[in-house]
């Protein structure tokens, strides 16, 4: 059985969706941007704790949480490194950070993807780049690519038709890990913060 006693944060934490999932494994508390989305999410699930704000400038203490969930929200920071030195602080030591990304050379070539809006921040990250800055703070354990999606061209047949040819015979997970290094549009980090006297 696993641990039920964890401190637990999602940043970025959007609608709280995820939330009462991760609630199965301890105290969680779920921040973003929006009043208004925060305080409706409140609302549905009152046992969960939630922050509105600018993350950068809300003031959580150091080493406060045993996890870190933070779900494609890196790519619309100003700074990238202040944004994992922050989490990075706010870690305990051997804590887990998980952080998916978007994989910029998968939307890029084989997604049509509206530019941002007026005033939006966007800067995607390829696998390399995502590990890089990662591994300034963290021993990023695992980095992989899932949800393969394509809208355009030859990934879009393989994707769309060849998946639903075989969906019936291999489970879904198995075709998402086949086709994922090349086609996935999600890059998910595990990472972990070392302890002192590692």
């Amino acid at each position: 059985m696993g641990r039920t006693d964890l401190d637990i944060i999602e940043v970025g934490c959007g609608t709280g969706w995820l939330c009462p999932s991760l609630a199965n494994f301890g105290k969680v508390t779920g921040t973003d941007l929006c009043d208004e989305v925060i305080g409706r999410a409140q609302e549905r699930m009152p046992d969960i704790k939630f922050v509105s704000g600018d993350f950068m400038s809300l003031d959580f203490p150091d080493a406060s949480f045993d996890v870190i969930v933070s779900l494609e929200v890196i790519a619309h920071v100003a700074d990238h490194d202040a944004f994992v030195a922050k989490l990075f602080r706010m870690l305990r030591p051997g804590g887990v950070l998980m952080m998916a990304s978007q994989n910029r050379p998968v939307l890029e070539r084989y997604n049509n993807v509206p530019p941002p809006a007026e005033g939006q921040l966007r800067r995607w990250f390829d696998r390399d780049e995502l590990r890089a800055l990662l591994s300034r703070y963290f021993d990023v354990q695992e980095l992989f690519a899932i949800t393969p999606r394509a809208d355009k061209g030859a990934p879009r047949l393989l994707l769309g038709h060849t998946a639903r040819k075989f969906i019936r015979r291999v489970p879904g997970r198995l075709i998402e890990r086949a086709l994922a290094p090349e086609f996935g549009w999600t890059l998910m980090a595990f990472c972990r913060k070392a302890r002192p006297d590692a």
